[in-house]
């Protein structure tokens, strides 16, 4: 599985395009190519990855490491299975900074986390 990094700069009051935010052929495969699917798993992603932000937020401000690397494994997995790979990219990067004890980085990719749900949202929606 590819996982690619954040690609700043599409915050911008314009949608991006699908595949800048998301692998739809990945999206393809799990849910057997059937829209509906697809809409209600990034719905679903989107909900999910969205309050585990707040929590991630909570770690962060908290400075707990451990608590804060969990966190983002999990919303990582969970985003690099349906090919939000730009959103699991960013996680990693939290992830790898909570290890370090980076919680000033952890903040920085929290907030492009917020813009990059909102155009998974917006994604789901296009579908």
């Amino acid at each position: 599985m590819r996982i690619t990094y954040p690609v700043p700069g599409f915050h911008n009051g314009i949608v991006p395009p699908l595949d800048a935010v998301l692998e739809l052929e990945q999206l393809r495969d799990v849910t057997l190519n059937d829209p509906q699917l697809m809409r209600e798993i990034l719905g679903a992603l989107v909900d999910d990855t969205s309050r585990q932000l707040e929590l991630l937020q909570t770690a962060i401000r908290e400075c707990d490491s451990t608590r804060c690397a969990r966190l983002a494994h999990y919303s990582k997995g969970a985003c690099a299975n349906v090919g939000a790979n730009r959103a699991a990219g960013m996680f990693q990067q939290i992830e790898r900074n909570a290890a370090e004890g980076e919680f000033a980085r952890c903040s920085l990719a929290l907030a492009g986390l917020a813009r990059e749900l909102d155009e998974l949202r917006s994604a789901a929606i296009a579908l």
